[in-house]
């Protein structure tokens, strides 16, 4: 019999409403991160990095870009006969056909597949965080202490303790108790999403609450554990890791990239992150050109002034625009003469001549203040902005517009202007 000590099973299916427009069109573990990445290639590459070859991708929400991308696997030494990585979406059944309705009812849906590697041990993933750890150091840290569970978990400012499933630790690290989202937090140790079963552990906790409407980890599959009173730690994790949910966040983790001393460094040696590159040749900077503090990705061609920012591959800056503290995807195509400031261009859009953004005033949006603030303007994928339209803060411009839908040639502070897809 074949068997696989430990695989992984990555939670890719997510939405990410709360990234907007940015994902409309597409999984948030395949919106684009750093220039030349996507988020769920961090997860991926850790997983290869730590030696887990057996992968299954968990796929549900707009999954068509997040499948091309990962493909058979190649990038990240995942083509295997025997494991490698295999895309799980929801599949009809002979009763009855469902969607993944919670993270543990994926895992549910999946045992056929877990049950064909004979796995000592299964690791759980989301596939949207962005963070290096080595998966490996935390199964020595599992099986020292015996465990049936363990959870990855890092320290958070007591404040903010609130927004996560929280664990509650004796001396040794042994989890005494669980609370998801306290109102009043006795502990700081937030889990992360992450963890390790023992596979007959996990099995039968899945089996046991099948019938769980959501079925979800921090609400019944870890509170089953902890009432069966199967021994459970909490392995925790002191490294870079961020949750890339809000558009303000996503922002600041691309600017953290460009810091002086970079919190998370792309570019160690022994810690690689692969991803599925398009043959691209490299970039041009124009003699009139000016780069400082940014990322560029290949195949770009800066005409102009860039300041503070991660630029995509294929990317044009046209002459004698300035772009400052933004991001923009691939295959964008900014004209000359534009202004740029804190904004978030998504892939292929197109930006006239002369446009200016993040200009004037903050103003509360008129959608979704709740998405679209900390003065960011946001342009969906595809989208294009005709020539001279000046474009205020916490704004979001989606799909193909003209002159006439900007009022005098402006779109205020807090205004949206959305002509394709969903509303948000």
């Amino acid at each position: 019999m074949r068997k696989k000590e430990m695989i992984a099973m990555l939670l890719a299916g997510g939405q990410g409403s709360r990234l907007g427009v940015l994902t409309s069109k597409v999984a948030k573990p395949a919106v684009a991160f750093g220039g030349k990445y996507r988020i769920i290639d961090f997860p991926l590459s850790n997983c290869i990095n730590s030696g887990i070859d057996t992968v299954g991708v968990l796929t549900q929400y707009q999954p068509l870009r997040l499948n091309s991308h990962i493909g058979i696997g190649i990038p990240w030494d995942l083509d295997r006969n025997f494991g490698g990585v295999t895309i799980l979406p929801p599949y009809e059944k002979s009763g009855n056909s469902e969607w993944y309705t919670g993270t543990a009812n994926a895992i549910y849906q999946n045992l056929d597949y877990m049950e064909t590697f004979h796995p000592d041990y299964v690791l759980i993933l989301s596939g949207d965080h962005i963070y290096k750890m080595d998966y490996e150091v935390m199964l020595d840290f599992h099986k020292q202490n015996g465990a049936e569970c363990t959870i990855a978990v890092m320290p958070v400012p007591i404040d903010e303790a609130k927004r996560f499933g929280i664990v509650i630790t004796d001396e040794n690290s042994k989890i005494t108790d669980f609370e998801e989202k306290p109102e009043n937090p006795r502990s700081n140790l937030a889990s992360m999403g992450i963890y390790i079963f023992n596979w007959k552990t996990l099995k039968e906790a899945l089996i046991a609450r099948s019938d769980q409407p959501n079925l979800d980890f921090g609400k019944h599959v870890i509170p089953y554990c902890h009432e069966k009173g199967a021994p459970m730690y909490a392995y925790e994790f002191n490294g870079y890791w961020k949750d890339v949910g809000t558009l303000n966040s996503y922002w600041e983790a691309n600017m953290e990239l460009i810091d002086i001393v970079p919190e998370f460094n792309l570019y160690e040696e022994y810690w690689k992150i692969y991803t599925k590159s398009e043959i691209l040749p490299p970039q041009y900077i124009a003699p009139e050109g000016v780069i400082e503090r940014s990322i560029i990705g290949e195949g770009s061609e800066i005409y102009g002034k860039v300041y503070n920012s991660v630029i995509g591959c294929g990317v044009t800056i046209g002459k004698d625009s300035v772009v400052r503290d933004s991001i923009i995807m691939n295959n964008t195509v900014i004209g000359s003469g534009c202004e740029l400031n804190k904004a978030i261009i998504a892939e292929n859009v197109q930006v006239g001549e002369g446009v200016k953004m993040g200009v004037g005033e903050e103003a509360e949006n008129d959608i979704a203040p709740h998405i679209y603030n900390s003065g960011i303007v946001t342009i969906g994928e595809k989208s294009t902005i005709p020539k001279g339209i000046t474009i205020g803060k916490n704004t979001v411009v989606f799909g193909e517009t003209a002159a006439e839908d900007y009022e005098g040639g402006t779109l205020a502070s807090g205004k949206s202007l959305i002509k394709a897809g969903d509303e948000q």
